[in-house]
């Protein structure tokens, strides 16, 4: 095991910049997933710590050791690719084993090391086997337990359910838990799917332009955002948006205000706010015996209702007009829409008029300037601060990092 440091750590393909000044550090034995959109850097990074790429400025330390300029040969780490990439002629031990042969083990010490990667990946009685002869889950054991004979300090692993059904991929995420509890190593993880990466890591490092937005826990990601991309990208369906006024009493949108006193928050110098509430934080009027602080009733006419068994995704219009055309993540940013999650067996339908409340203890305030959070709730009740840093690297260890311009 070993801890995993990124310094300054900035990649530039002549005019592009792929990573742009990272400071990341990750703890012996952390589960970390790089999470972030397609382009944001983030298998960039990866590459950089396994000696793949080599970074234009910056540090990259693997426990005490400066790695930087080393060959990945020697950085004592596997990698597991999103194309699994197994020898097509060769059989499931052959394949596991090719890097100890390349390393002239001997072959009791290949065998035991063997035997016990297929222990941990639950490939006992294949070994004899040939690629071709497996499904993908087990293909995708064979590539892991490849990485796992190595006994690495760090496991790196790019992309590696991606390629798996949606089935397959649920089961596998559990398999990788299992994994990393078991060999109580280091593992950092990219994707770019969400649900792997709250389900699986420790903490999440959010990525967006090549830069670290935020590096926390997951539930903190989703509940304490450090600015409106992560607020935006963290959570399906996303969180709606809406810019609007500070006012004495609160702030004022196109079409409708939400009351609060402005004086409670660190609002000062900043005029334009961008308020910020999940789709499940949002109430009928008539259920709202759980809210903790709901706000004045607004209302809406019901336009699209998408079922999805354990909830209702219902699309409303605070104007009359449609969103027929939009994508939810359009319609979570448009000012005359709210996206609403109910419960399965709400009675709702299309074209209803329905009166809404908010639940003001789940209100995000943003500066609509600099994206940055300035508060996660507006209740009366609430203590509310500006983010600051803490011990599990919540929003302003973005700061600590350098990363914010």
């Amino acid at each position: 095991m070993a801890r995993v440091t990124l310094e300054h750590v900035t990649k530039r393909y002549e005019d592009i910049v792929a990573v742009d000044d990272m400071n990341l550090e990750i703890e012996d034995g952390e589960f970390v997933c790089l999470v972030g959109p397609s382009g944001c850097g983030k298998s960039t990074t990866m590459e950089t710590i396994a000696g793949l790429t080599k970074p234009t400025e910056g540090t990259v330390r693997i426990g005490d050791a400066d790695v930087t300029t080393l060959p990945p040969k020697d950085r004592g780490v596997s990698m597991v690719f999103q194309n699994i990439a197994l020898f097509p002629h060769m059989d499931v031990y052959d394949n596991i084993s090719f890097g100890l042969r390349l390393r002239d083990y001997d072959k009791e010490e290949i065998d035991r090391r063997v035997d016990r990667a297929a222990d941990i990946v639950q490939l006992e009685g294949m070994l004899d086997r040939e690629p071709n002869e497996l499904s993908g889950g087990q293909q995708q054991r064979v590539a892991i337990a490849r990485a796992i004979v190595r006994e690495p300090a760090v496991f790196l692993m790019d992309e590696p359910l991606a390629n798996l059904d949606a089935k397959l991929r649920v089961h596998m995420r559990t398999e990788l838990q299992r994994l990393h509890k078991q060999l109580d190593t280091t593992i950092i993880y990219v994707t770019h799917d969400q649900a792997e990466a709250m389900t699986m890591s420790d903490r999440i490092a959010v990525i967006n332009d090549g830069r670290l937005q935020q590096i926390a826990p997951p539930l903190t990601c989703y509940n304490e955002p450090a600015n409106l991309f992560v607020a935006g990208f963290i959570g399906s369906p996303s969180m709606n948006f809406v810019n609007g006024d500070l006012a004495n009493d609160g702030l004022r949108t196109d079409h409708y205000d939400l009351e609060f006193d402005p004086a409670a928050f660190p609002l000062e110098g900043i005029d334009e706010v961008t308020a910020g509430i999940r789709p499940e934080d949002i109430y009928l009027e008539r259920n709202t015996e759980s809210v903790v602080d709901p706000s004045a009733t607004i209302e809406a006419t019901t336009d699209v209702l998408e079922p999805m068994g354990d909830e209702i995704f219902v699309y409303l219009s605070l104007d009359g007009s449609s969103a027929e055309m939009m994508t939810s993540d359009e319609a979570s940013t448009a000012s005359n829409q709210l996206l609403m999650s109910v419960d399965p067996d709400e009675t709702i339908e299309a074209d209803q008029q329905v009166s809404i409340v908010l639940d003001r203890s789940k209100v995000h305030l943003f500066d609509a300037a600099s994206g940055e959070a300035i508060t996660h709730g507006v209740a009366d009740e609430s203590v509310h601060e500006a983010p600051t840093a803490d011990a599990e690297g919540g929003a302003t260890e973005v700061e600590s990092g350098g990363q914010r311009d």
